[in-house]
């Protein structure tokens, strides 16, 4: 199972990497939840989380994700990325970001984010 959540894992960040709102929704489960930490409420369903990717991609158009470290479990996955864009005001982004996902089933069905709340204010300020 560990290479399966693997393999999901790489899907799954792929999408993201591409900013496809369509595709990350289609690895989530229905039930799904969705929750970026950062004083937002989650994101539940996978509308409601089509939607907060679709508003993350909004606030940095040209997101990239560097891989920091990654760790795979059965059901789960926990990884650290260093973010870096352009904000949709110009200014240059540069945070940390670390993803807890717990897997059911062959899908996503929870990720929380933690992001450097500070920093990516002053980026999005």
């Amino acid at each position: 199972m560990t290479t399966a959540t693997r393999e999901l894992f790489e899907r799954y960040h792929a999408c993201w990497e591409d900013r496809d709102a369509d595709r990350i929704v289609e690895l989530h489960t229905d039930d799904s939840v969705f929750h970026l930490h950062s004083g937002q409420e989650p994101a539940r369903g996978r509308a409601a989380i089509r939607e907060a990717a679709a508003a993350s991609f909004a606030l940095v158009p040209d997101l990239t994700f560097h891989l920091v470290s990654l760790r795979v479990g059965e059901d789960f996955w926990a990884v650290q990325f260093q973010l870096t864009g352009t904000s949709a005001t110009g200014n240059p982004v540069s945070v940390d970001l670390a993803d807890y996902v717990l897997v059911e089933n062959g899908a996503v069905k929870e990720k929380h984010s933690y992001v450097d709340g500070v920093a990516m204010q002053a980026a999005l300020g």
